[in-house]
């Protein structure tokens, strides 16, 4: 009952109200207005939508050329270590089998150390050949990157290997060349 009353009380006020300032006009200035703005909001949004999609597939394009300049980098890591090998075979390991303080029957061990290492490399070579030059069980670059990168550490631990060998050699050898001197020195008593 009470709210009957309320209502009854509002009508009469809105009615007195409209006695009061008259019949309501409609402004079809504004209605155009708020339509032109809908319409250009709209078209803004439209825009906004494009520029998002665009940054995306910029996104996507910048991690694709991030994850081929890693495939490189770790590549190019893989190849320096793999000359440093070849150095050290060139080099190093001739000068260890030509010294006379290596017995005969060690050059075999010596360069059988050396050749497991080398053909380690060797077949780390093929097999990144195989992973960048074919789709590699359809992986992901992220994924190659990730194996490349795995590789990569291998073969920094493969020319820590043979630095470490090369360099367990060389005082063996400088170990007997002076044991050699020492057993072979002159006496002036």
């Amino acid at each position: 009952m009470k709210t009957k009353i309320l209502i009854l009380a509002i009508a009469l006020i809105f009615s007195l109200n409209m006695k009061a300032q008259g019949m309501p006009t409609y402004d079809n200035t504004n209605f155009v207005s708020l339509v032109k703005q809908l319409v250009e909001s709209a078209k803004q949004t439209a825009q906004m939508i494009k520029s998002v999609q665009f940054l995306k597939d910029a996104k996507e394009a910048i991690e694709k050329v991030s994850s081929v300049v890693r495939q490189l980098r770790a590549v190019e890591e893989i190849a320096k270590n793999n000359q440093r090998l070849i150095h050290v075979m060139q080099n190093d390991l001739q000068d260890i089998l030509n010294s006379p303080y290596i017995k005969p029957e060690e050059v075999n061990r010596v360069a059988e150390s050396f050749d497991a290492i080398v053909q380690n490399s060797l077949d780390m070579v093929d097999f990144i050949d195989e992973i960048l030059s074919s789709d590699y069980l359809k992986m992901t670059d992220a994924e190659r990157a990730e194996i490349l990168k795995q590789k990569e550490l291998e073969s920094k631990q493969m020319v820590s290997n043979i630095k470490t060998k090369t360099k367990r050699y060389k005082d063996i050898i400088s170990f007997r060349k002076m044991q050699d001197k020492v057993n072979n020195r002159e006496t002036n008593y």
